[in-house]
């Protein structure tokens, strides 16, 4: 099968839930053979010292302006905020349903609004 274009993998409906699904397995996988397992095994501290980790990284490739890199390291942050969020019993819908009840709502609106 060939690599989808960026337009055919974000028409394809369910990969961040198909994902979260797969995280939530990992729960119950061995550490020794799972790397999620072993975050998870590891505690909260090691899920959150990861995406410090990778949102620096992100933050470097942005930096350096390399658009593969953008990608890949966005990739690894938006993994492992999955894994947090599976971690607190919580999914990408939950945060979808957040982007959707912000949406067209202006930035500084809703920052008033949170206060």
């Amino acid at each position: 099968m060939d690599k989808p274009t960026t337009n055919e993998a974000a028409d394809r409906p369910g990969v961040l839930q198909q994902l979260a699904d797969v995280l939530e397995q990992r729960k119950q996988a061995d550490p020794e053979t799972s790397y999620v397992a072993k975050l998870y095994a590891k505690g909260p501290d090691a899920v959150l010292k990861k995406i410090g980790e990778e949102a620096t990284e992100t933050v470097m490739a942005a930096k350096d302006g390399d658009p593969a890199r953008i990608v890949a390291e966005v990739t690894d942050l938006w993994f492992h905020c999955l894994v947090l969020l599976a971690q607190h019993g919580l999914g990408p819908a939950e945060v979808l349903a957040e982007l959707e009840r912000r949406f067209g709502l202006s930035g500084i609106e809703e920052k008033k609004r949170r206060g």
